[in-house]
C-alpha cells in the first residue's frame, strides 16, 4: 500500500501547491529519490493534465484543475459516440434529437481550449471513422416543441390534450391521456391511458398529435409504474393478448439465432442439432413480420394464431409477386 500512499500523497501536493514542485521537492516530499518521484509524475499523468511551467529554468510540476475535474472530463471515445449518436438521431428523424444536439453542445462548450486542443485529433478520427447504423423507415415529424409540451406535463403530474388523427381517419378527434412515457425511435409514441378508465395505456403515435397543450386536470403515471416490463410485454408496439411463443431454429440459423434477441423474456433449449426459442408476448403481427425475415429458418411450433398469422403474410406476399 505504500506506492498507493505515495501517489495519492502526490496528487494533493501537485494540486494543492500554488506555484508547482520540482523534481527535487517531490522527492523530498515523498521521502523517495528523484528517479522515483519522476517515474511517479509520469504515472500520474494517465489520469490527471500534470501541467509544467519554467521557473529561473527549473521546471515545476501542478495540476490546475480541482481533483475532481479529472473524473468528470470527457474523452474523446465519449464526446465521439455521443455525437456519433446525434448524428444518427438527426438523420432518422428522431424527436429527441435536438436535446442530443444540445447536450453535445454543452459538453463541448463546458470544455476549456487547453482540453480542447488536446481532445480534437482524436476526436476528429473517431467521428471520421464511425457511424451509428440507420435503419430503413418512414420519416415522421416528431417537433421538438411537442415533445417539450409532453414532457413538461410528466414533470408537472399533469395530463395532455390534444387532437389525434388515427389510422384511416376523415378527421381528428380530441384526447386527453394521462402520459405514461415516451417511446423514441423513428417513429415517436407517446404511451398514454384514458383518465377514469380501466383500461391498458395506449400508444399514440406523436406525428399524428396536433394542438398539443398541457390540461388543467392532474394526472401522472401510478408510483409503481415499470415501463421497461410494460414495454416487454409485446413484441413490438401492437398490445394484445399475450402467447406462449415457442420457435424451432434449423441447424444452418442457430448461431446466428443465440445472437439474436427475439425478446427479452426470451429463453434458448438445444434439441438435437436445432435450437427452441421461448418467449412470451403480444403482438403476433409484428413477431410474424420479422420471422418472414428468416427466410425458412425459422418454423413456429407454437401457437396456432401465430402459424395463421404467418400463413396470411406468406399469402400476402405471394400475391403481390
Amino acid at each position: 500500500m505504500g506506492k498507493l500512499r505515495r501517489a495519492l500523497t502526490l496528487v494533493h501536493l501537485l494540486a494543492e501547491s500554488g506555484v508547482g514542485l520540482t523534481l527535487d521537492e517531490i522527492a523530498q516530499a515523498l521521502d523517495v529519490n528523484r528517479r522515483t518521484a519522476e517515474r511517479l509524475r509520469d504515472a500520474l499523468r494517465d489520469e490527471f493534465d500534470i501541467e509544467e511551467r519554467v521557473d529561473d529554468q527549473t521546471k515545476r510540476f501542478f495540476i490546475r484543475d480541482r481533483l475532481g475535474r479529472a473524473y468528470t472530463r470527457p474523452n474523446a471515445e465519449e464526446v465521439a459516440a455521443l455525437e456519433i449518436e446525434v448524428a444518427a438521431r438527426r438523420a432518422e428523424g428522431a424527436g429527441h434529437a435536438e436535446a442530443l444536439e444540445r447536450l453535445l453542445h454543452k459538453v463541448k462548450s463546458a470544455l476549456d481550449d487547453r482540453e480542447k486542443r488536446r481532445l480534437a485529433p482524436d476526436l476528429d478520427a473517431l467521428v471520421r471513422l464511425q457511424r451509428s447504423r440507420i435503419v430503413a423507415g418512414p420519416l415522421l415529424d416528431a417537433s421538438p416543441e411537442t415533445l417539450g409540451i409532453i414532457q413538461g406535463a410528466i414533470l408537472a403530474g399533469q395530463c395532455v390534450e390534444f387532437d389525434y388523427t388515427s389510422e384511416g381517419a376523415a378527421a381528428p378527434a380530441w384526447r386527453r391521456v394521462v402520459p405514461h412515457g415516451l417511446l423514441h425511435g423513428p417513429t415517436t409514441y407517446l404511451i398514454g391511458k384514458m383518465p377514469d378508465r380501466e383500461q391498458e395505456p395506449v400508444f399514440f403515435r406523436v406525428d399524428r398529435m396536433s394542438a398539443v397543450r398541457i390540461s388543467e386536470r392532474a394526472g401522472c403515471a401510478p408510483e409503481d409504474w415499470d415501463l421497461d416490463a410494460w414495454l416487454a410485454r409485446s413484441f413490438g408496439i401492437w398490445r394484445e393478448e399475450h402467447h406462449d411463443i415457442l420457435l424451432r431454429v434449423a441447424p444452418a440459423a442457430v448461431a446466428r439465432a443465440r445472437a439474436w434477441r427475439f425478446h427479452p423474456g426470451q429463453s434458448f433449449e438445444e434439441d438435437g442439432e436445432e435450437l427452441l426459442v421461448r418467449f412470451r408476448a403480444g403482438g403476433l403481427r409484428e413477431v410474424a413480420e420479422h420471422l418472414f425475415t428468416w427466410g425458412g429458418h425459422i418454423r413456429i411450433e407454437a401457437p396456432e394464431e401465430l402459424r395463421a398469422v404467418m400463413r396470411e403474410r406468406v399469402l400476402l406476399a405471394l400475391g403481390s409477386v
